[in-house]
């Protein structure tokens, strides 16, 4: 649907946790559908600098963000070029996806997986926040999370193998295998009440 042929790949959210193997998974994935993959090696905040690096995100057709850890990916993306140019391309018609952590940080309040508690993130989706992965909670985690949204926020629970899609005309779908909640005020809401504004 992108029109790409190459997949821009950030691993920063796995910069201590073997990257490498998740960019080989990519890179098997995309291959499968006709694209290629080309790892964009920002695991720190100096190589969110590197000029190669934030042209390679300008330029993409399709950005996608992996990791486990949404802290760390904040932390080496906010307010770089490197951001900038992501949002740049985005607006442009890229397509910019996120797994795992790499989907977590770009919402605002974004969730804090280590203890289910908000924190900031990158804000592309503002006023929503999302649990990947969270069929690897416990109910109690997720309850937790749940009771500590903000009122104003909608939170969404997005299963393992499972996502949601923002089409480009501000519309949201479900992908994948699982069941996706929506949660708004502490109550189940529907996935067109997300809303459609974005950075």
């Amino acid at each position: 649907a992108s029109g790409a042929t190459e997949v821009a790949l950030l691993p920063t959210g796995l910069a201590y946790e073997g990257p490498q193997r998740s960019v080989e998974a990519a890179t098997r994935w995309f291959g499968a559908l006709g694209a290629t993959v080309r790892e964009v090696p920002v695991y720190s905040r100096a190589d969110a600098l590197v000029a190669e690096h934030v042209d390679a995100v300008r330029r993409a057709g399709f950005v996608y963000m992996v990791g486990t850890s949404p802290m760390h990916l904040r932390s080496v993306l906010k307010d770089t070029p490197l951001f900038a140019a992501l949002v740049d391309a985005w607006h442009e018609g890229a397509v910019l996806a996120g797994s795992g952590a790499g989907a977590d940080v770009l919402c605002d309040p974004m969730v804090d997986t280590r203890g289910g508690a908000f924190t900031v993130g990158l804000g592309v989706v503002p006023g929503v926040a999302v649990i990947p992965r969270a069929d690897t909670w416990s109910p109690d985690k997720v309850r937790r999370t749940v009771e500590l949204a903000p009122p104003s926020m909608h939170l969404v629970s997005i299963p393992e193998r499972s996502g949601i899609v923002r089409d480009p005309d501000g519309t949201w779908r479900t992908v994948g295998a699982g069941l996706v909640t929506v949660h708004h005020h502490g109550h189940q809401a529907a996935l067109a009440d997300l809303p459609a504004e974005t950075l």
